[in-house]
């Protein structure tokens, strides 16, 4: 009898640990298999140049993933911004493009809220000299807080959707940062599907990092921007703007980092192109020292 009562409480004890997980799964197996509201797949149309190349299989799913995202995090309008539906589907709908082909998406776990400022928005910063602290405010265009909200600034958001092909997204830059967190380093390495994996992702990153500010002075125009010399996991961050925004000149000026990326993210935009470059216009980078990982 004690034996039936203690197996009883294991069972119980089982099933209360694994159905949250099924009833989780369940609901988003329903909010992905659910049609796509018309007026969201308008506003994808208009702000998100790349679901007009995609193959339809996958504008179909970007749509469940957008389902299931809207339905999990939590947008919050700051510094007097009125957050629309339109801002939300779209910051939605970049942030789903690194989820394609994942059988079982995790949507970016760890965190629910994303924190929306009409502009460039200021936060407090303090730096040493030797003994002396230095206190001041920074200028940032995005954040990701480890273990915390998304910040993102919407007038940085808007030359992402433009079409204009600049490399640069700061809502992929910022769930790209997401990724990484799901490997407790935070150093540019996000979960991968296998050791072989690791193995060629470290080897090709570590080289591809090692060589990066040689390569970029050597291009006359490199799809990565030279914000990813600060740190390995700016460089992931910003190899994943590039692979999603200019995927053929990327292709092309770091193959093997591109291979990697393809496999990452289970896509390959470029051949969306047809043999189109996506050069961008010369000028200055944009002021990346507004983004700052947390």
């Amino acid at each position: 009898m004690k034996l039936v009562l203690a197996l009883l409480v294991v069972a119980v004890l089982l099933a209360a640990m694994l159905l949250p997980g099924r009833l989780r799964r369940r609901r988003r197996r329903r909010l992905f298999e659910a049609p796509l509201p018309e007026h969201h797949r308008s506003i994808i149309e208009r702000n998100l140049p790349l679901w007009h190349r995609m193959p339809p299989e996958l504008r179909e799913q970007l749509g469940g993933h957008v389902n299931v995202f809207l339905s999990e995090k939590r947008f919050l309008g700051c510094g007097g911004l009125e957050l629309t539906e339109e801002m939300q589907v779209t910051i939605a709908a970049h942030a789903c493009l690194l989820l394609l082909n994942r059988e079982e998406p995790r949507y970016f776990p760890g965190f629910t809220s994303v924190f929306v400022y009409p502009d460039t928005f200021l936060v407090d910063d303090v730096e040493y000299d030797g003994e002396i602290e230095i206190r001041g405010q920074d200028a940032r265009a995005g954040e990701s807080w480890e273990g915390g909200p998304v910040i993102l600034s919407w007038s940085d958001i808007l030359p992402g959707i433009s079409g204009e092909p600049d490399g640069q997204n700061v809502i992929l830059h910022e769930f790209a940062h997401k990724l990484d967190e799901e490997n407790p380093d935070v150093e540019g390495l996000p979960v991968l599907d296998s050791a072989e994996h690791y193995r060629e992702w470290k080897e090709v990153f570590t080289r591809a990092w090692e060589n990066l500010e040689e390569t970029l002075d050597r291009l006359d125009d490199p799809a990565i921007d030279d914000y990813a010399l600060t740190s390995p996991a700016e460089f992931f961050a910003v190899a994943t703007e590039a692979f999603f925004e200019s995927p053929v000149r990327m292709r092309r000026q770091f193959p093997d980092l591109y291979r990697q990326l393809a496999k990452l993210y289970r896509v390959d935009p470029a051949a969306w192109f047809a043999g189109e470059d996506t050069s961008r216009a010369r000028g200055p980078s944009r002021a990346r020292a507004l983004e700052r990982r947390r």
